[in-house]
């Protein structure tokens, strides 16, 4: 590819294919130079340095995945949003672990860093798939944050090949999903008398 025809976009991308094949701590400029047939000096005109680069990777990785779930739970809700977008956050970060990597390791740089309103779409991607199981106000932050842990660390252990022992991953993401959506039909909702432990009367033991 000549220089003339290279563009910030261009760059980001050629480092995000790379660090999908060989992982998110082996990117550097030469490599991405190699991958785009110029010499390194010439990517500066682009992105300032490798850093640089590496936050840009994030950003679009943040901007993917907020898209790949917006899709997916399109039209649906409940227990529908949730398995459709748990399986989509899956499916990506299986298919992009180098940038999903990235998106993980970045640190917002100020108010006016892109990768602010990026990841504010994941989060609200993520919030969507909890819309229908109308949670009370007080629990939606902590229900956010089980949700995005469990499902990063099912994803990156899966992209790791660390699931060695002879049992279907599929059956158990399966399992998991299940759990969640019962874990949160059983959370009160606003308005409910709960009982002692936390949860509705109708599904406290008599």
């Amino acid at each position: 590819m000549p220089r003339a025809g290279l563009t910030p976009a261009l760059v980001t991308e050629a480092g995000a294919a790379l660090v999908d094949e060989v992982g998110f701590d082996r990117l550097s400029m030469g490599l991405v130079a190699d991958r785009l047939g110029v010499k390194t000096p010439s990517l500066y005109k682009h992105v300032s340095s490798q850093a640089d680069l590496a936050h840009s990777i994030a950003v679009l990785a943040m901007e993917e995945l907020a898209d790949a779930i917006r899709d997916a739970i399109q039209g649906r809700s409940g227990t529908d949003a949730l398995t459709a977008g748990a399986s989509a956050m899956r499916t990506y970060v299986s298919e992009h672990p180098g940038r999903y990597a990235a998106g993980n390791a970045a640190q917002l740089t100020g108010a006016d860093d892109p990768l602010l309103p990026a990841s504010g779409r994941v989060m609200a991607s993520w919030a969507a798939m909890l819309y229908g199981y109308h949670l009370d106000p007080g629990q939606e932050f902590h229900a956010l944050r089980m949700l995005r842990s469990i499902l990063h660390g099912f994803g990156t252990l899966e992209a790791a090949g660390s699931f060695q022992v002879d049992a279907s991953v599929d059956d158990s993401f399966t399992w998991i999903v299940s759990f969640i959506d019962h874990a949160l039909q059983a959370l009160p909702r606003p308005g409910a008398t709960a009982g002692a432990a936390g949860l509705p009367r109708s599904v406290e033991t008599p």
